[in-house]
């Protein structure tokens, strides 16, 4: 399933997320592998500073698994579905796995970023 992660970045870790993302350690660890950097390449901001990306998450609740490697970074403010869980080929069983190849992600990025800035750190 995916999900539209809306976040704000906690104050005084601004400096560690950019390390960790500079030095690809963001996720590291997790079987989502390098699924992280990606969303912190793909996401934007709000004009109110708000961080919104596009998730895929496999697990029964939401972003079980991702959680602990985002929070030490991120107030994840909401977490909703992308889409109609209806159509998701993996949820409803056509597919397993269909997310993994499928174009949700890309298309809905692509809106996303009309909705805001790409995401970058300032400098600390």
């Amino acid at each position: 399933m995916r999900y539209l992660v809306t976040a704000t970045v906690k104050p005084g870790r601004e400096g560690a997320l950019e390390r960790a993302i500079e030095e690809k350690t963001l996720g590291r660890g997790s079987v989502a592998g390098d699924e992280y950097l990606r969303n912190m390449e793909a996401a934007v901001e709000r004009e109110d500073g708000r961080v919104q990306w596009v998730e895929v998450c496999y697990c029964a609740t939401p972003l079980a698994e991702e959680r602990e490697y985002w929070e030490p970074y991120f107030t994840l403010e909401k977490v909703q579905d992308a889409h109609a869980r209806s159509r998701c080929r993996d949820l409803n069983g056509t597919q397993p796995w269909a997310c993994s190849d499928c174009d949700c992600t890309e298309r809905l990025e692509r809106h996303l970023a009309g909705k805001g800035r790409p995401f970058r750190l300032p400098n600390p």
